[in-house]
């Protein structure tokens, strides 16, 4: 935890607040202070304002929990998005990555996390009842469930699952196992019997 200096509040405010940021430590939260009072006029007055300016205008949206400055966001709202297919997500990080990928032209449900009773986090702390609202759509005909292959993941996706079992759509998982230029010996034990039961015709 950094410890502040007892004259220099701003300076030390400022540092607290970027050691809480993920991946953010102490000491690269002071690098990062100092890199920003260097280029003040370059970066830090334009981050400022950047971060304002997020603060103010983006919001969840209320249909999918993609972040995005319109309500609802641009892919729910676009028609040439293929409405009949939604790929459920754990964070919005992980839609960017698809997008990224261009390889997924549908919809998505952003849940908020995954379940864990450890941590105290139930369904009702996810976005699950705004998805099963969403799968009673008709034109709706696949949800993946995308969730990450961790426990929480998979927990998440079985009790999904579990809850759809009743409705006429089809619904698939994200297929797990030997990554594309992945050498065997470096694979752990999990992610090789995954990639074995998961095998298919070639």
């Amino acid at each position: 935890m950094y410890k502040p200096s007892s004259n220099n509040n701003e300076l030390d405010h400022l540092i607290s607040l970027l050691s809480k940021v993920p991946s953010l430590g102490p000491r690269s939260a002071r690098r990062a202070a100092l890199q920003l009072i260097k280029q003040k006029e370059t970066l830090m007055r334009p981050l400022a304002s950047a971060l304002s300016n997020v603060a103010d205008n983006v919001h969840p949206c209320t249909i999918c929990g993609n972040l995005d400055v319109n309500n609802p966001c641009h892919i729910c709202q676009s028609n040439k998005r293929d409405q009949s297919i939604i790929c459920v997500i754990e964070d919005v990080s992980d839609l960017w990555a698809l997008e990224r990928s261009g390889a997924f032209r549908g919809l998505y449900h952003v849940l908020g996390g995954t379940l864990s009773a450890l941590d105290g986090v139930g369904p009702d702390d996810l976005n699950i009842k705004s998805l099963l609202s969403r799968a009673e759509n008709p034109q709706l005909q696949e949800i993946i469930i995308a969730t990450n292959a961790t426990v929480g993941g998979q927990t998440t996706a079985h009790y999904i699952t579990e809850q759809m079992k009743n409705l006429a759509i089809t619904i698939t998982r994200l297929a797990h196992g030997v990554p594309i230029g992945g050498e065997l010996d470096y694979l752990d034990d999990g992610t090789l019997t995954t990639a074995l039961n998961a095998r298919r015709p070639f």
